[in-house]
């Protein structure tokens, strides 16, 4: 079983950037894939970026591409996304979630078994 904590969100300018975090406890994440997705309302889940626990492999969805970088801490158990140059549409509920790395990349939330609860990101225009 595992536990996910996101922090971090808030209300920016466009143009701005913040920082989430999300802290991982209760399981060895050493074969694991994170994920960091967008949900807004009426609307699925959507892929925001991946990254697998032990290398270090990252995936991004295109439009964050070049923006936004995911990383983690392996000692901590704590993954990160920075988020740079925010845009309205990057606005929504952003969760961390993480699975078994059955295959990669990891983009579809079927894949991840564990979510936390999200954190809120408003960028306004």
């Amino acid at each position: 079983q595992a536990q996910l904590v996101e922090s971090g969100g808030g209300l920016v300018q466009a143009g701005g950037s913040l920082s989430l975090s999300c802290a991982a406890s209760g399981r060895t994440f050493v074969r694991d894939g994170l994920g960091w997705f967008r949900k807004t309302p009426g609307k699925e889940p959507e892929f925001v970026a991946a990254i697998s626990w032990n290398g270090g492999v990252t995936a991004y969805e295109d439009s964050v591409k070049g923006r936004f970088t995911v990383s983690r801490d392996k000692a901590t158990k704590t993954a990160y996304l920075q988020m740079n140059d925010l845009k309205p549409e990057d606005t929504g509920v952003y969760y961390c979630a993480t699975g078994l790395m059955r295959q990669w990349p990891m983009t579809h939330s079927t894949q991840f078994d564990y979510w936390g609860r999200g954190t809120q990101v408003t960028v306004s225009s």
